[in-house]
């Protein structure tokens, strides 16, 4: 130990000596990033970075991959691992001293196993080509063939599973899912009592991105009793199964019943996902109801119940009302009665197919329930219409399970108040809705529901009644999207109300839009648009015009941000040509440019403002100057009028 107690000059020498002690321990390297980073001053082991001679860089062991080396290495090495990490990730924290072990020890065996490793936020192109959406992600590499690592996180597990994979009997497990042409698809699905097809496109991002997890799910699905089978059809090659069941995009997923399809209508994020709905879908969709005392307790309170009464089962009648209750078993609560005397409790003839109103929802203006008679010729097509025309009461609530119904009603009246079925609250709620039935009553043409202002506040906030500070609000939702908030009131009037409704069926309401403030100048290569010069500039009809619909925290946008205006300073002197961008939090969209996700991007040629194609191409330069070239309808020098 250096103690620093004499002279001043002694201090400073002694001082300098122990910063000469340290530095003789330890390498300065000056690291670069290729693609332009600024320089960076670490300290490191000497014998943690090395340089292989094709000039590769190793770090403990683990290969440094880039956009420029990563397919040499993969030609290079039969069997390699590669991790595509994030240096902000705590789980890549956390395996990285277990990778750097296990990549030691492989490196030895016999044959020996290389692994590497991707920074997928400096090189994102390489992320987006093997479909990267979390940190870390781990795929394997064998003879240049990619596959998917499934295995333990550990340095013992990953040596084993590459072991394994790197023995030559090794052979990859041939794929779940079954691939079916015109050849054997009516065979199959026929012989099949339940099973998933999915029609895909080769080239479709969204089925790539599909396929590993439809793969899982197959292998999950394969090992129930019986079997689940999950089937892919490539509908650019089978163009007349595809116009047959009607598919227009991709992918698209039907369900099949013994040839009987329908569609799928579970979500399709993970594997899970899939494989929960499918389970979902096993046994009838009819749950057979035994006794009064069953059939009371069967009864929902917050939505219709559907129920069949038949004398037997046996009857031909039974099969179109049980179609309906298979496919449609996720959207309603479908029994089935064969038992006389409950039939009888409710005075409904045999063969007859009932919609029961919730009690919640009862009003005078409206039967507690419906009855459809099932004749020889009633098909499950009827049923199903019978069932949705009589899915929501008079008056309702916008809350779950009636909320997507609701989303798909247009015009759509929506009160806002505080809606509680509480014991406490509930005198109070229903005081409230049913003098919304008696005006609701008089408009049949327009839906009605209650809503509680607290549970959907952004939506009144997105209307501009955030603030209204009155107890009870109107909001209509129109045809095409558009938001119509009512003047609030300082107390229900029903005459007020239906003159608003009035003004909305004479067109006289103006809608709100909710905008930023447009720039004075438009200063930057890309244009920017806000809600209230959208149609001025997006709608243009002698310009085409690329728009992307942003978020300001979406780290994907921010990653495009700079592609994009390359993108449009080389576009610049193309005057019919816009490259634009929304801010899709802060301001409003029309309904046929929907952005579901972050970035959302559409091209609107000059001829079809009201069917703009979404854009599903790379995000690159040339990605888009190809798609732009071949879309054009005025730019690029097209659609100019030929002199004479």
């Amino acid at each position: 130990m250096v103690t620093l107690q004499k002279s001043p000059k002694l201090q400073r020498l002694a001082f300098l000596t122990l910063i000469l002690m340290v530095l003789e321990h330890a390498h300065i390297v000056m690291a670069q990033e290729e693609d332009g980073e600024d320089l960076e001053l670490q300290t490191s082991a000497p014998d943690s970075v090395e340089e292989l001679e094709d000039g590769v860089r190793v770090e403990d062991s683990v290969l440094v991959l880039t956009a420029s080396n990563f397919d040499d290495q993969v030609k290079k090495h039969p069997i390699l691992l590669v991790e595509f990490y994030a240096p902000w990730c705590g789980h890549c924290k956390n395996l990285a001293p277990e990778y750097a072990a296990a990549a030691a020890e492989l490196a030895k065996s016999d044959p020996p196993v290389a692994l590497g490793k991707v920074d997928a936020t400096v090189h994102d192109e390489l992320a987006q080509r093997f479909e990267v959406s979390g940190y870390p992600t781990l795929r394997f590499f064998r003879d240049g063939k990619d596959f998917e690592y499934d295995g333990p996180r550990n340095k013992d597990g990953i040596v084993d599973y590459m072991k394994e994979r790197a023995a030559p009997e090794w052979e990859p497990e041939p794929d779940a899912v079954v691939t079916l042409t015109k050849d054997d698809f009516d065979e199959v699905v026929q012989r099949e009592k339940l099973m998933l097809v999915e029609f895909y496109a080769p080239w479709c991002g969204h089925c790539k991105r599909l396929a590993p997890l439809y793969e899982k799910a197959a292998k999950q699905l394969k090992k129930q009793d019986p079997p689940i089978i999950l089937a892919k059809v490539d509908a650019t090659q089978e163009s007349d199964l595809a116009n047959k069941y009607d598919v227009s995009g991709y992918p698209t997923l039907k369900l099949f019943r013994s040839g009987r399809a329908s569609e799928y209508k579970g979500k399709r994020d993970s594997e899970y996902d899939i494989v929960s709905f499918m389970l979902g879908q096993v046994g009838d969709g009819a749950k057979e109801v035994k006794t009064l005392k069953a059939l009371k307790e069967f009864f929902y309170e917050d939505d219709i119940t559907v129920v069949g009464f038949f004398d037997s089962e046996d009857d031909a009648k039974v099969s179109a009302y049980k179609d309906e209750a298979d496919n449609n078993r996720d959207d309603f609560h479908f029994g089935i009665v064969f038992d006389q005397e409950v039939r009888k409790a409710y005075k409904v003839n045999p063969n007859s197919v009932v919609v029961f109103n919730p009690e919640r929802y009862y009003t005078k203006y409206e039967p507690k329930w419906y009855v459809l008679e099932i004749k020889d010729d009633t098909t499950s097509e009827d049923v199903h219409k019978f069932v949705t025309d009589h899915s929501l009461p008079l008056v309702g609530a916008y809350s779950p399970p009636l909320q997507k119904r609701y989303e798909e009603k247009r015009p759509l009246c929506l009160v806002f108040y505080s809606v509680d079925f509480s014991f406490e609250h509930k005198e109070a709620t229903q005081f409230w809705r049913k003098k919304i039935a008696a005006v609701a009553n008089k408009y049949r043409d327009i839906t009605f529901a209650v809503a509680d202002d607290e549970e959907n506040a952004k939506m009144l906030e997105a209307a501009g009644l955030g603030d209204s500070g009155e107890e009870l609000n109107v909001l209509l939702l129109g045809a095409e999207g558009e938001k119509f908030p009512m003047e609030p009131m300082e107390e229900y009037e029903s005459d007020d109300l239906k003159e608003f409704l009035d003004k909305y069926k004479k067109g006289k309401l103006k809608a709100y839009l909710k905008s930023q403030r447009p720039p004075k100048k438009q200063s930057g290569p890309v244009t920017v648009v806000v809600g209230s010069t959208f149609d001025k500039i997006v709608k243009d009809p002698k310009k085409d015009v690329l728009i992307e619909f942003y978020a300001p925290w979406c780290g994907h946008c921010k990653n495009l941000e700079p592609k994009y205006e390359t993108l449009a300073k080389k576009l610049k002197k193309e005057k019919n040509l816009v490259i634009a961008k929304m801010d899709a939090t802060a301001n409003d969209t029309p309904a046929n440019y929907k952005a579901s996700g972050f970035p959302t991007i559409y091209f609107a040629p000059s001829n079809n403002k009201e069917s703009p194609l979404k854009y599903e191409g790379g995000r690159d330069v040339d990605d888009f100057m190809d798609y732009l070239k071949d879309h054009a309808t005025v730019s690029f020098g097209k659609g100019a009028k030929e002199e004479l």
